[in-house]
């Protein structure tokens, strides 16, 4: 008989994760979920005025530390504040990447460009994965990729967030079958989420076609994505690594060809 439980809504009970690019968005809406739930986080991001704002809005349970998840340095001296604060690290949320609203067409992507955004997007959760890796080991912790449905589905001109993305899919695998059975790997791919602030959705709504054309019949929030993140971070989870799971409301699912 296994001593395996399914652990109640306030999942928490004190532990501590690690969520980056915290500040606004979706990394934000897990943060502030977690801290619902009884979790110690720590948030981090490039943006030091706005995380350490977001972060003391969410109260006594919520900590920023600012950090760049591309160099390796920042990584190393963030995990030891979330050590030396707390003794521990129980969950780790690698959301933080570059997604460019302006595509570049590859005539006129420059390799520093292609870097950049593939050392944020993919090198940051392994430098990430290989720095915590010790600490959720101790723990039985788990790690979770925020990926994308763009890693199996494009628009013209995204080349480098697609491959960034798509690394990150096998990688989280890897990190999977490397790290078990004590740490969990696994990932979230979101499709359309209106992560914008609420000023800026009230100000542009969306319409009641953007919504229709989902099958669950709306555009996804970011609550949609924390409450998933929040589950594969749980002991509810414990039989579930190296797994992908697409929020999307369905989209990825439905035939797009014009009639």
């Amino acid at each position: 008989m296994s001593d395996w439980m399914l652990e109640a809504p306030q999942s928490g009970n004190g532990r501590v994760a690690l969520v980056t690019g915290a500040a606004r968005g979706i990394g934000l809406g897990i943060a502030a979920w977690l801290v619902s739930e009884g979790w110690q986080v720590v948030l981090t991001d490039i943006d030091r005025v706005r995380g350490a704002k977001v972060a003391s809005a969410l109260g006594d349970s919520a900590w920023f530390v600012r950090m760049d998840v591309s160099v390796e340095d920042d990584v190393i001296q963030c995990v030891a504040q979330v050590l030396g604060q707390f003794g521990r690290l129980d969950g780790l949320v690698c959301n933080a990447a570059i997604a460019d609203p302006h595509n570049t067409p590859l005539e006129s992507l420059d390799l520093e460009r292609w870097n950049r955004v593939l050392a944020v997007n993919l090198t940051g959760p392994m430098l990430l994965a290989k720095h915590c890796a010790p600490y959720l080991r101790a723990h039985c912790g788990a790690i979770v990729n925020l990926a994308s449905t763009r890693a199996r589905q494009s628009e013209p001109d995204t080349e480098a967030y697609v491959a960034s993305k798509g690394g990150l899919l096998a990688l989280t695998h890897a990190l999977a079958v490397s790290l078990g059975p004590q740490v969990r790997v696994n990932a979230v791919s979101p499709g359309w989420i209106d992560a914008r602030d609420p000023s800026v959705r009230r100000a542009a709504p969306l319409t009641d076609a953007d919504h229709a054309q989902h099958p669950a019949g709306r555009v996804g929030v970011v609550e949609d994505v924390a409450a998933m993140v929040a589950w594969l971070l749980s002991r509810n989870a414990g039989f579930v690594t190296g797994q992908e799971f697409v929020v999307d409301g369905g989209m990825s699912k439905k035939m797009i060809y014009g009639e």
